[in-house]
């Protein structure tokens, strides 16, 4: 673990703490990792340094408009390799909320997000990406029933 210090004015450090206590965080430090930890996400996202991702991709749609469910199921039945997992809620007479569980290349992933959003009818999408490690085929030593080999899967790990 490495240290390092920093100056904060008052009205900085008081709003600082204002916001720690209001998360529950334990102390200043685990604070300040969880703004490093997020800005490091997002630098790599940007940059393109995140060639996996986990991500969740949310919004909000008129289920009324021709056809759009139709559409969106569409488009994740032709990127089921992304989709995990998708989630529908019924927000009122009109309006559908969904969440869709996405993994898989950060390009892929985002373009998909962007196809799904740009249905017309589709409001309020919003896309929340975590970059990941990736540990290919790994091997737990166990046969599934009816298999032969070791069971492989893929390991994914937050990137650091």
């Amino acid at each position: 673990m490495e240290r390092f210090t920093i100056s904060l004015d008052g009205e900085l450090a008081k709003e600082f703490d204002a916001l720690i206590a209001e998360r529950g965080y334990g102390n200043r430090s685990e604070a300040v990792r969880d703004i490093i930890r997020a800005q490091l996400e997002a630098w790599r996202l940007k940059q393109d340094e995140a060639p996996h991702c986990v991500a969740n991709l949310s919004y909000v749609y008129n289920h009324h408009e021709r056809e759009l469910a139709e559409r969106l199921t569409t488009i994740q039945h032709d990127h089921h390799d992304l989709t995990v997992a998708t989630m529908h809620a019924h927000l009122d007479h009109e309006n559908c909320f969904e969440a869709a569980f996405l993994r898989g290349p950060t390009a892929a992933v985002r373009k998909f997000a962007e196809a799904m959003m740009a249905e017309r009818g589709v409001r309020h999408g919003k896309l929340n990406l975590v970059a990941v490690e990736v540990d290919q085929k790994h091997a737990h030593g166990y046969k599934p029933r009816g298999h032969g080999a070791s069971h492989h899967h893929v390991h994914l790990r937050p990137a650091r």
